[in-house]
């Protein structure tokens, strides 16, 4: 079993993260970047292996309604060591600094409760209606200001949908659209404009799942377009017709079923 503590002292983070600090700005819809073989491939690989069967119903929070259909875990204690540890070095002082440089956001906060963050698993059918996140946490109370996303299924493939779309405000198709790719990290920032979603259902085969792993960062600041007052997620009907039209058709399947 690969140890991932202190994964993120390497020099390389520092260098790529002020590498692309105008990359990163200057970013369509909205400040985003995307970095392939972000971890070792061994790392990345074991990561993926130890997600929790999709089906142990202990050991997920299921999510089903109009908008969002998938599971999550943000209790490190019921995760394997490996994911509980990598977890921990997503909220370290190096992977802060890390953002911080990529980003020009300064005093980011980690949230140690991964309040909607932590493991996310998703199988066929499953999507994530087009929204702009909650922005603010109470736990720690501070401003969402960033999102870091990294993808763990092995050998993703494009026709089993999935990619994350990025959206203009009041947009009907997106702007940008990035597949789940293995060990592929999203990076992008968090405000009253950031919509997005991955809205098309998956075609995944059985057995194989969209795994990843959410993390979000926080702020005493707030961005400039940030609503005034805190809110939960707002979703939006922005989803493209095609999007839509899957969704009905699987509504159609499982209500047949």
């Amino acid at each position: 079993v690969i140890d991932p503590t202190g994964i993120f002292d390497n020099p390389k983070y520092a260098k790529l993260a002020f590498d692309n600090n105008k990359n990163f700005k200057n970013a369509e819809p909205f400040p985003h970047i995307h970095f392939d073989n972000f971890l070792s491939n061994d790392l990345a690989l074991e990561l993926g292996e130890g997600f929790p069967d999709y089906n142990d119903q202990i050991s997920w929070v299921i999510r089903d309604t109009e908008n969002i259909k998938k599971r999550y875990q943000r209790d490190d204690k019921k995760l394997p060591k490996i994911l509980r540890l990598m977890l921990r070095e997503f909220n370290s002082k190096e992977f802060l600094l890390f953002l911080e440089a990529l980003t020009g956001i300064e005093s980011l906060i980690p949230d140690p409760y991964f309040i909607n963050g932590g493991v996310h698993m998703s199988k066929k059918g499953d999507y994530l209606g087009v929204h702009v996140d909650f922005n603010w946490n109470h736990m720690i109370q501070a401003n969402r200001r960033v999102n870091v996303l990294i993808y763990l299924t092995k050998s993703w493939q494009k026709d089993w949908n999935g990619a994350l779309e990025l959206f203009e405000e009041n947009a009907k198709s997106p702007t940008k659209t990035i597949y789940p790719e293995f060990n592929r990290l999203i990076v992008f920032q968090t405000s009253g404009k950031s919509f997005h979603g991955h809205p098309i259902p998956l075609n995944t085969p059985d057995g194989e799942y969209r795994r990843v792993l959410n993390l979000y960062y926080y702020s005493r600041h707030k961005d400039e377009d940030y609503a005034t007052d805190p809110h939960f997620t707002k979703y939006t009907r922005q989803s493209s017709e095609f999007a839509q039209e899957i969704k009905r058709k699987y509504e159609d399947a499982s209500k047949n079923a």
